[in-house]
């Protein structure tokens, strides 16, 4: 049979109990404040990448048609696989300049990047 004292030693205390538990919660609370930034970085990222694409089929475009194309003519051309939801095109000088632009809207991920 085992003695009182060895007895009391076999587990853990509440106590104890309690303080891990506490210590999980803090390393959680700050694992989520961490990870929260990072879909907001993520858009961005997503955001420079789709101005960019546009802008590289824009150059593929002037080089094969002599002049600057919308977003249609990029798609319809093979140049884009799809027209972007979150920037448009801009022609002026007769085709041969161009600005990207966002797209108004509230839902744009885009806005304040």
């Amino acid at each position: 049979m085992r003695t009182r004292n060895a007895t009391r030693e076999a587990g853990f205390t509440l106590i104890e109990l309690l303080v891990v538990i506490v210590i999980l919660g803090i390393l959680s609370a700050i694992v989520v404040f961490s990870v929260r930034g990072i879909n907001d970085k993520g858009q961005g990222s997503a955001c420079k990448t789709d101005k960019a694409t546009i802008q590289t089929a824009e150059e593929a475009y002037f080089v094969t048609k002599n002049k600057y194309g919308d977003i249609g003519e990029l798609e319809t051309g093979g140049f884009l696989s799809s027209r972007s939801l979150w920037h448009k095109v801009t022609l002026s000088n007769n085709d041969q300049t161009y600005v990207v632009e966002l797209v108004e809207g509230a839902t744009n991920p885009c806005n304040g990047v």
